[in-house]
């Protein structure tokens, strides 16, 4: 088993404290009631753990799913759409569950009396991975731009990266403060999800082939949304929260480098990949939108998951992660024309090897972490030492 973790990190997990706060009224007032019914119904030898990952795979699947009908964003860009009712309906499902089992993992934890630092980082790291999944799978309700109607594949890609720059706030923020405050776009990104597979299955793609207010479509009031909300609410806030944190002296790093060391590595992967994409001779985002996306995610989850260790055990994340360096050699490949026709089956073996390779990541460090602190992943049972 290869050792991501160092000795000092597994000691810092040790004396790790989770703190949070959560003050979205859509989450307080309304969806933390239905967590509190639905939590009663699972049983108390269910690991916590089984919860997270459970909701992980029903993402996984669904995205799958979309994919086998809608390779390239442009099943639903005619009338009818390409994707039958019936997956409409199970992503809308399947997103429901795996909303619910990300909101009552924790409680079934204090529940059950089994909360540990690797629950928290099992359900951060699955979290990092999937919002871009989320992501991906809502583009194929929208469908790539057609000439009429649709979204450009770059839109996804701008959309795609400021979905994960909230997410990357959302962390860097509890890196300084040591206090997690939960983002308001989850949830209400949950439910415009669930909203919008079960508006699409009730009346078709043509709903989002339409004009829906003074000329804009649903797609552009949605990108409006983001926009505005991540420029003028979640960004402000995650500096307001560390400019509060530095003000009462309770601040986890202070210098001014050491806070921003864990923007380094992420700022920079977007940096390459924007190059890539504005640069690429072949378009290589216009050829392969699906895949390309998929790598962006994988390769962010993997980045923020360093970031989310280094912050759980207080210690300084790594300035380049490694995936940025033969990352920089395909993109320089690509857009000096070295790679030529290649440059597409480059990307899938790149993607192939960077998922791989963060699977490899989270299975190492998931068994490291359990045997140091004498648990099961997926099970309530102590090891047994030996």
């Amino acid at each position: 088993m290869w050792r991501y973790v160092s000795g000092r990190q597994l000691d810092g997990f040790r004396r790790y404290k989770y703190s949070a706060v959560d003050t979205n009224p859509l989450s307080v007032y309304v969806m933390q009631p239905i967590w509190n019914k639905i939590i009663k119904i699972v049983p108390l030898w269910v690991a916590p753990n089984l919860l997270t990952f459970s909701g992980f795979v029903m993402i996984l699947v669904n995205y799958f799913l979309i994919s086998f009908y809608d390779w390239d964003y442009t099943a639903s860009g005619t009338s009818p759409g390409l994707v039958p009712t019936w997956v409409w309906l199970f992503s809308a499902f399947t997103t429901f569950c795996a909303y619910a089992l990300d909101s009552i993992d924790g409680k079934h934890a204090r529940r059950t009396q089994s909360s540990t630092p690797l629950g928290e980082l099992f359900d951060h790291g699955l979290d990092s991975w999937a919002t871009s999944i989320f992501v991906l799978s809502f583009f194929s309700v929208c469908s790539r731009d057609n000439g009429k109607t649709g979204v450009s594949v770059y839109t996804m890609y701008i959309y795609l990266s400021i979905v994960l720059f909230n997410f990357m706030c959302s962390h860097w923020e509890k890196y300084n403060t040591g206090v997690l405050f939960l983002p308001w776009g989850y949830d209400i990104s949950q439910v415009v999800l669930i909203a919008a597979y079960l508006l699409t299955s009730a009346v078709g793609v043509e709903v989002w082939q339409k004009p829906f207010l003074f000329g804009y479509y649903i797609t552009d009031a949605l990108v409006i949304l983001l926009i505005g909300f991540s420029l003028f609410l979640s960004f402000p806030q995650t500096l307001y929260n560390i400019h509060r944190a530095h003000l009462k002296k309770t601040l986890k790093n202070d210098s001014l480098y050491e806070g921003l060391l864990p923007l380094v590595s992420p700022l920079l992967l977007f940096v390459l990949l924007t190059v890539w994409v504005v640069l690429s001779p072949g378009n290589i985002l216009a050829k392969q939108p699906r895949l390309f996306l998929w790598m962006v995610g994988v390769a962010f989850s993997n980045v923020i998951c360093k970031v989310i260790i280094c912050q759980m055990s207080s210690t300084r994340p790594e300035l380049f992660h490694w995936f940025l360096f033969p990352l920089a050699l395909v993109v320089y490949g690509a857009i000096s024309g070295v790679l030529g026709w290649m440059e597409e089956v480059v990307l899938a073996v790149f993607t192939a090897l960077v998922t791989a390779a963060h699977v490899h990541y989270g299975v190492c460090v998931g068994r490291q972490l359990s045997e140091h602190l004498n648990i099961y992943i997926f099970s309530l049972k102590k090891r047994v030492q030996e």
